[in-house]
């Protein structure tokens, strides 16, 4: 079976099962909506939606873009530095006992209610994964091939970038594939705490309306577009992989 064949059926089952608990159960819709309402509501609402989408879209893009780059850079310098790993990874260790909800209203009393607060939230939930991924690979590389760099006259730096660099790379992108999971939950969050756009916002709004359908709807969309990055960031990392391997 191919994965879109997979997924398909995977979506059609769990379809089935959500409304046949709703018909069993016999739930009312303000309790749990079946798919064809909030099918119906998608439609109805698809404009809105959208406009709420696109926010939340350019939110974790943005911060998915800026955690991967300072996360690798943040990788690179702890592996090359025994100062920087015994001043900062305890710091970095340290961070992530401090739940993300504590975290969101701060950053958006310092950075406002638009984009940057929730672009900070999404960067600071996938900052960790990337950097420790990445380091962890960098500090595996092995001994044999760095050996074997020295004898050639490579120093620190060409070592770093010739060598232990692209070795780690697989490392670097099972980080990246598990910030395009986490992304979306930091923007999310971000906008559950201080927003007037975005799908978290939109998804608040429609709860305290009563908009159950409509709150479904939202949350479907996210999800999709969860999946869909996900997917596209393991086939971006997969062909950026291959060729590095074959160049």
């Amino acid at each position: 079976m191919s994965r879109l064949a997979a997924i398909t059926a995977s979506a059609v089952l769990a379809l089935a099962l959500w409304q046949a608990l709703v018909t069993l159960a016999a739930l009312p819709p303000f309790i749990l909506p079946g798919p064809g309402r909030v099918a119906e509501a998608l439609w109805l609402n698809r404009a809105l939606i959208a406009g709420h989408a696109g926010v939340t879209v350019a939110e974790v893009l943005i911060g998915l873009g800026l955690g991967a780059l300072l996360g690798g850079l943040s990788a690179i310098g702890l592996a090359a530095s025994p100062l920087a790993r015994g001043l900062i990874r305890p710091m970095m260790v340290f961070s992530q006992a401090i739940p993300v909800f504590a975290l969101a209203p701060i950053l958006t009393l310092w950075l406002g209610y638009g984009l940057w607060s929730k672009i900070a939230m999404a960067l600071l939930i996938i900052y960790f994964p990337v950097t420790s991924s990445f380091f962890d690979a960098l500090m595996r590389t092995p001994q044999h091939w760095l050996d074997l760099g020295r004898i050639m006259g490579a120093n620190g730096p060409r070592l770093m970038w010739h060598i232990r660099v692209p070795a780690a790379l697989p490392g670097f992108a099972s980080g990246l594939r598990l910030a395009a999971v986490y992304a979306p939950i930091g923007a999310i969050i971000g906008e559950w705490v201080g927003a007037s756009k975005g799908l978290g916002y939109l998804m608040l709004l429609a709860n305290g309306r009563a908009k159950i359908d409509l709150m479904f709807a939202a949350l479907i969309v996210l999800a999709v577009f969860t999946l869909l990055l996900h997917m596209g960031v393991d086939r971006a990392c997969r062909r950026w992989l291959d060729g590095s391997a074959t160049g």
